[in-house]
């Protein structure tokens, strides 16, 4: 495949421990790190999570909310002062992992993830809070987890249309890497890998640890480099609009895919990595899997997409194609419409 010809690889430690009943080595990876109080982060596990830690956890938030709001955020960080915390353990999805960041960004106590869904986020220094409907991110090395335990077990029962729509985020953070301008010869290798595994598994019957291997992969490449205008969509809309974080990714994806593809360099790096046809790849797989493929679907306003379209030509992102407010509004309308933009 096509690889940079320049590049600087940056690559920090962490421990995985990966497999099935993983979950097993809570308590011995908490010794790991030599976290004794911990401040438990957990949703449905967070039972099944406290017996394992026993009489270290001190203190635990069973509801953390998506997209980090941070009124939240101030109430965790004063559980934590109040009880002497020494470390986060993170059971969950990517609400469970972002509040254990902010946590950690707030205190510098170090964080184990165990992820429940594919979101990617508990491999990444890639940091997130909402306040007054705006999506604020950042990347700090005190937020990334020191030690991520997976366990297809436990992602195992997720209903299916939720599991394909958190795989096609994976997918996202990897077809982003495939064009970040901070892409190394490993990030593309892992990037396209993620793309394979995941897209491959969800045409076929769903397993749980091909799924996980995949979003591990592509939670790596999303640690490694910037992620583009698809990334940036989809945090306005969740900010602004708490639109449902692993949905909102997979209807925008196949239309923002299909305006950068229009590149004829981005084209043809995404041939030399194995990479389709990706936009229809991922319109069949969320058909095939009840996924949402309207942002109307997912409650937003046509109203809405002037805004949307302002607030984030307002930021500052990356892109490989050039991005206007035409372009931008033309995704958008895509994306609100479900058609194949």
């Amino acid at each position: 495949m096509i690889g940079p010809v320049s590049f600087v690889h940056d690559q920090r430690p962490v421990r995985v421990v990966f497999g099935a009943g993983r979950i097993g080595a809570l308590a011995d990876e908490c010794d790991h790190l030599k976290l004794t109080r911990v401040l438990l982060i957990a949703t449905r596990y967070s039972t099944a999570a406290h017996t394992l830690l026993g009489d270290r956890v001190v203190a635990t938030v069973t509801d953390p909310r998506a997209h980090v709001p941070v009124d939240q955020v101030h109430e965790a960080l004063d559980l934590v002062e109040r009880s002497g915390v020494d470390g986060v353990v993170a059971v969950g999805g990517g609400s469970s992992v972002g509040l254990a960041k902010a946590v950690a960004l707030g205190t510098g106590v170090p964080i184990l993830a165990v992820p429940t869904t594919y979101s990617g986020s508990e491999m990444t220094r890639v940091w997130g809070r909402t306040e007054g409907g705006r999506k604020q991110t950042g990347r700090d090395l005190r937020v990334a987890p020191r030690t991520v335990i997976y366990d297809p077990d436990l992602v195992a029962g997720l209903p299916t249309c939720i599991a394909a729509a958190s795989a096609i985020n994976a997918v996202a953070h990897a077809a982003e890497a495939l064009y970040a301008p901070d892409r190394t010869a490993l990030s593309d290798l892992a990037a396209a890998e993620a793309i394979r595994v995941v897209t491959g598994t969800l045409a076929g019957t769903p397993d749980s640890t091909a799924l996980l291997r995949g979003a591990y992969l592509a939670g790596v490449v999303l640690d490694q480099t910037t992620m583009g205008l698809h990334h940036k969509l989809c945090h306005v809309l969740g900010g602004a609009f708490d639109l449902p974080h692993a949905s909102t990714h997979s209807v925008v994806l196949p239309h923002v895919l299909a305006f950068n593809l229009g590149d004829p360099v981005v084209a043809e790096r995404f041939a030399a990595a194995g990479v389709h046809d990706l936009p229809a790849v991922v319109r069949q797989l969320c058909f095939k899997h009840g996924v949402p493929t309207s942002l109307r679907e997912l409650g937003l306003s046509a109203s809405s997409l002037d805004d949307v379209t302002n607030t984030v030509l307002a930021g500052s992102f990356v892109n490989p194609r050039p991005v206007g407010a035409d372009a931008v509004r033309g995704v958008l309308q895509g994306a609100f419409s479900g058609g194949h933009g």
